[in-house]
């Protein structure tokens, strides 16, 4: 992964500017079979550098990356550059075929570059179109890859797409994964005050990893609704404690740290202490520097949507939707776009449609039994950002309480597992919980159901 960062970051230096990544895959090496597996992926870029002067500069970086010019065809390499398509060019060179004369056969070619592309790039996107055109098949190259198996390739060994955290690359839709709430604020919904002192935070978290916790969500700036915005120093002051002393705990081997803030100087305190993922309600609206920190930084980031800020959020403007799932679809896409352009690559974005965020109840429920649609709308723009882990979050949430006739928010755990149960069923990959007992034995039974169908 470094590798591919430090690649990126000379792309840049040579002029070349990406405008969007593909997903990660973790792939097993193919005719030379006795070496570690291969991690690929894709990226589309805007360059003034005519092909073979690419090609060169291509070469250059994989000198500067440690390539040795005469190593072993197909052995282990630290990196390997390869041009797929230029514009609506044909060469065929000495030096360069293009389009590359393998794509058709390699699904780890093929995987990444359909992550480039939108479900609806072939009546809008002119250069698209004639990528497809130079496909061996009728059907361009989304017919390319499904010969070759497509979606079905990623239930078996050679291929996984993946999101590197920390030192492991891991797996999203092996299972569902519990993320446990720790806030450390006096004022949240739920359990305001509860998590204040470093003594009832670790023993609030020891408590979750006992019940089959995969993740531990820490915030210290409530957002909830009409919630007020402290100081930067106040936040930092009441996470980085209680994150240093987590992340430094033995019982969190194996564990995630996500850290939930829309504050940038926050964000950056937090990822120098140990967090494995950054939570931004805002999706990096509320700080203009956030994508930047992110993009300078090596963890993924979960982006929500939400209108405005928890003070105007629920204002009526901020309700009014003309299709819920497509406008959520729509300005979640623009969210994540701006994210990578930054400099986030896809293989390192989350998505959170932000249940009780700028939503009323019926909008809540549209969003959990169609998660799919959701999907499916960003598909249009970027299939592999459709591909990006979803969280829900309804945890003990106002709109539970409403249907349910639960005024307190302690009593709307059951309410909670069921939602949940929905999401998962719909899709979700992880889920955002208070009581994570109930909710993991959910998850559990969820998965199963879904291995056995």
């Amino acid at each position: 992964m470094n590798n591919f960062k430090e690649a990126l970051r000379l792309m840049k230096d040579y002029g070349i500017s990406i405008i969007r990544h593909s997903c990660l895959y973790e792939t097993e090496p193919v005719h030379m079979t006795d070496q570690p597996r291969f991690l690929n992926a894709a990226i589309r870029g805007v360059t003034k550098l005519e092909p073979h002067e690419l090609l060169n500069v291509l070469k250059k970086i994989e000198k500067e990356m440690g390539r040795e010019e005469n190593g072993l065809r197909y052995g282990p390499r630290p990196l390997d550059l390869d041009i797929l398509f230029y514009g609506k060019h044909r060469i065929t060179s000495d030096k360069l075929i293009i389009p590359h004369e393998r794509i058709w056969e390699r699904p780890f070619v093929l995987a990444p570059l359909v992550d480039l592309l939108g479900t609806e790039d072939i009546d809008n996107d002119h250069i698209v179109s004639y990528w497809h055109s130079l496909s061996i098949h009728p059907g361009g190259i989304f017919q390319a890859w499904e010969r070759l198996g497509g979606e079905s390739l990623l239930a078996k060994d050679g291929i996984q797409r993946v999101i590197p955290i920390g030192d492991q690359l891991w797996d999203f839709s092996k299972k569902t994964f519990v993320m446990g709430i720790l806030n450390l604020t006096p004022d949240s919904f739920s359990d305001g005050g509860k998590f204040q002192s470093i003594d009832s935070a670790v023993s609030q978290v020891l408590l979750m990893i006992s019940q089959g916790v995969d993740i531990i969500d820490i915030g210290a700036q409530s957002t909830r609704p009409m919630a007020s915005r402290i100081s930067t120093q106040e936040e930092i002051d009441r996470l980085i404690p209680v994150l240093k002393f987590v992340r430094g705990m033995a019982e969190m081997k194996g564990k995630l740290i996500s850290v939930d803030t829309f504050n940038s100087e926050v964000a950056l305190e937090a990822i120098r202490n140990g967090a494995d993922i950054l939570n931004d309600v805002s999706g990096g609206s509320l700080d203009p520097n956030m994508n930047k920190v992110v993009a300078d930084s090596d963890v993924p980031y979960m982006i929500m949507h939400m209108r405005g800020d928890p003070c105007t959020m629920q204002n009526k403007e901020n309700l009014e939707y003309n299709d819920i799932c497509k406008d959520v679809a729509s300005e979640l896409y623009l969210r994540v776009k701006e994210a990578e352009l930054s400099g986030i690559p896809a293989w390192r974005i989350m998505i959170d449609p932000g249940i009780g965020f700028s939503k009323g109840i019926d909008h809540n429920l549209d969003i959990i039994m169609e998660l799919p649609k959701i999907r499916g709308e960003m598909g249009k723009k970027s299939i592999g950002l459709s591909h990006a882990p979803i969280l829900i979050g309804p945890s003990r949430k106002r709109f539970l309480g409403d249907i349910c006739g639960r005024p307190e928010a302690s009593e709307r755990d059951a309410a909670t597992v069921a939602c949940v149960t929905a999401g998962i069923l719909k899709g979700a990959n992880i889920i955002r919980v208070h009581n994570v007992r109930d909710n993991v034995d959910a998850a559990r039974l969820c998965d199963a159901m879904m291995t056995k169908s």
